[in-house]
């Protein structure tokens, strides 16, 4: 059997390198083409095309970056033709995914989505491209699966979320053996600071939640560096003592912090399976934030919220990230009361996601309906 799956994140890479594993235990000789990033071609996917070279963030640079992706677009239908897959396999990623099933669709190759676009969020008019063009869809969030059949009337499968398996299947290091690795101190608690991905993001987040830092002098901040950007990057943002940095360890950071600043996405829901309190953080390009507000209509930004229908980490967003607000926020979820309120609402949270698997059961009904 021959796949090819494209991802175009960080976390769609983890979440493909994870079903790679999972279709290899159903076929050993599966043949496996994708656009994804190391983890995936460290899994055993042959890489035709990396995530750093097509992540762009906001409208604003999507727009400034268009001729590349059109480059993108050509070539990812021309190596899919080449390879001639028995199944295509999606993973989020829906601006450049839906143009290439659609293309697809017309060219009678079998098209798999796996984890829904968020058409719940924006866009809701893009459900007649997925009936149209997408075979079957695996979804990993459990108002999904009402959402496309009860409101779209559109049969999706439910496999629960990967991240669970994710998890459980990262070596964590030892708390002590963390510390000392990471010249980190080891008696002061750690705030995990977890800015993102993409340089922009990354740039924009990392200023204003180190601005409380003084704030808290019996913690020690610690920025988890993403994999897609180098440790030089990271290099202006450590000014003093307190300020530290580990590369490509976020859940053994996750693991052992008391706290986290968080970067709306993937990351607030890994933070809150770790059982780590967190405020939520956004801020993005003024007039990308503008459009998105225009178009998004949910009332959370954050995973978390949005699973749970109620607010149970702080979000601030856009003009509500200041260092007074973060300041504040912090401050409620280092102990007492609100503390042990998220970490209740966590537990519940947990037994809404499903149990382990998603990854595998995900590959077992692809392979059925191929």
């Amino acid at each position: 059997m021959k796949y090819y799956i494209i991802a175009g994140e960080a976390s769609g890479d983890l979440h493909g390198s994870n079903l790679i594993k999972a279709l290899k235990e159903q076929n050993a000789d599966a043949n496996i083409r994708c656009w994804g990033g190391d983890l995936m071609q460290k899994a055993g996917g042959d890489l035709a095309k990396h995530y750093k070279d097509m992540a762009f963030m906001g409208f604003l640079e999507v727009l400034k970056n268009i001729p590349t992706i059109f480059k993108n677009i050509s070539f990812c239908k021309e190596d899919i033709s080449r390879f001639n897959p028995d199944q295509i396999i999606f993973i989020d990623f829906s601006g450049f995914n839906l143009r290439i099933a659609e293309w697809a669709k017309k060219n009678n190759f079998k098209t798999n989505y796996y984890i829904s676009p968020q058409i719940w969020a924006s866009r809701e008019g893009r459900i007649k491209k997925i009936k149209r063009d997408i075979d079957n869809m695996y979804v990993i969030l459990p108002f999904e699966k009402d959402f496309y059949e009860k409101k779209h009337d559109y049969p999706v499968h439910f496999v629960g979320h990967p991240l669970i398996d994710a998890i459980e299947n990262t070596k964590i290091v030892d708390g002590h053996l963390f510390r000392e690795e990471n010249g980190l101190d080891p008696k002061k608690p750690i705030i995990a600071l977890l800015p993102g991905s993409r340089k922009q993001e990354v740039q924009k987040m990392l200023e204003i939640m180190l601005s409380v830092r003084g704030d808290f002098p019996g913690y020690q901040f610690v920025i988890a560096g993403a994999p897609s950007l180098s440790d030089s990057f990271y290099a202006s943002f450590l000014k003093d003592k307190n300020i530290n940095y580990v590369s490509n360890q976020t859940y053994s950071l996750l693991k052992h912090s008391h706290a986290a600043l968080v970067t709306s996405g993937t990351a607030t829901l890994e933070t809150a399976l770790f059982g780590i309190p967190q405020v939520v953080c956004y801020k993005g390009n003024w007039i990308s934030y503008q459009i998105a507000k225009r178009i998004i209509t949910l009332d959370y930004i954050s995973l978390v919220n949005l699973i749970m229908d109620k607010e149970v980490v702080k979000e601030l967003i856009q003009s509500e990230l200041t260092t007074k607000n973060l300041r504040n926020e912090l401050s409620k979820i280092i102990d007492g009361g609100e503390r042990d309120t998220i970490l209740k609402d966590y537990d519940m949270l947990r037994k809404k996601l499903g149990g382990k698997g998603a990854s595998q059961l995900a590959a077992k009904l692809i392979a059925e309906n191929a």
